[in-house]
């Protein structure tokens, strides 16, 4: 049975996740990640839930997790945002290939224990009509709303 959509889509979204989840070597609780595409200009971020904390990529390694020791160096770092990157490309254009609105946000929540994926998508402006504002913007309010809830 040939793939359709959705499951291209999807299989984008997991590899996002797997980069992600191959980063911390499976190490955390909870991985957020944040895309946006608009006017052919692509921007991500990514970050985790551990131990009830709300850590950025390059500042794993300041939790007390156990003597674990995440690598963080830039060519990781870069390595794995450009997967991301690469991904959103793809998506935008298996949306062009299918006549489908493309999403100029998306942001994955991925629970490792639960081996679950929320996914939100935007599809109006988000950024673009911003003077001062980016996608890398979005992502760090994204992540510092996040922080400040007790929830994750």
């Amino acid at each position: 049975m040939a793939k359709i959509f959705e499951d291209h889509f999807s299989e984008l979204q997991a590899d996002m996740v797997s980069i992600c989840l191959e980063y911390v070597s499976g190490k955390a609780d909870k991985i957020f990640i944040y895309s946006s595409c608009e006017n052919s200009t692509i921007a991500s971020d990514f970050f985790y839930s551990i131990d009830g904390n709300i850590v950025e990529r390059h500042k794993l390694n300041s939790l007390n997790t156990n003597g674990i020791h995440y690598d963080t160096s830039n060519d990781r770092q870069f390595a794995a945002l450009g997967i991301i990157n690469g991904n959103m490309k793809k998506i935008a254009e298996l949306c062009k290939l299918h006549e489908r609105e493309n999403p100029t946000e998306i942001k994955l929540i991925y629970d490792v224990g639960k081996n679950s994926l929320n996914a939100n998508y935007r599809y109006d402006s988000i950024h673009s009509e911003d003077i001062e504002k980016t996608g890398t913007d979005i992502a760090e309010e994204w992540f510092k709303e996040l922080a400040s809830q007790s929830e994750y």
